[in-house]
């Protein structure tokens, strides 16, 4: 069961760098039909085919653009929050260390 779980995660990496790593072609020569309509199209086709395809990508992109820079600004919140809240609990161990210093003396 071990062993699974240690193969089973290089191999679950190792298949998806093989994916991204595939030609892009490769991927588009399986559909031959498709090729020939938008290599026998006129340029009105050609151009269309152009604009759907910004169509299908540009919101997505826009998307994830948007999302990353969300993350982005929640996270620096996150962490300036986290640096007010220890900057006083340190202040107050060097508080009670300066006492305890005193009080030896």
């Amino acid at each position: 069961m071990a062993l699974s779980r240690k193969l089973g995660i290089p191999f679950i990496v190792l298949a998806g760098l093989i994916l991204v790593l595939a030609p892009v072609p490769a991927f588009s020569q399986s559909c031959a039909l498709c090729y020939t309509q938008a290599a026998s199209s006129g340029s009105r086709m050609i151009q269309a085919l152009k604009s759907g395809i910004l169509v299908l990508i540009v919101p997505p992109t826009l998307g994830s653009i948007g999302m990353i820079f969300i993350v982005y600004k929640k996270n620096k919140q996150v962490r300036q929050v986290e640096e007010e809240t220890d900057e006083p609990q340190a202040e107050d161990q060097t508080e009670v260390q300066q006492e305890e210093s005193g009080r030896d003396r």
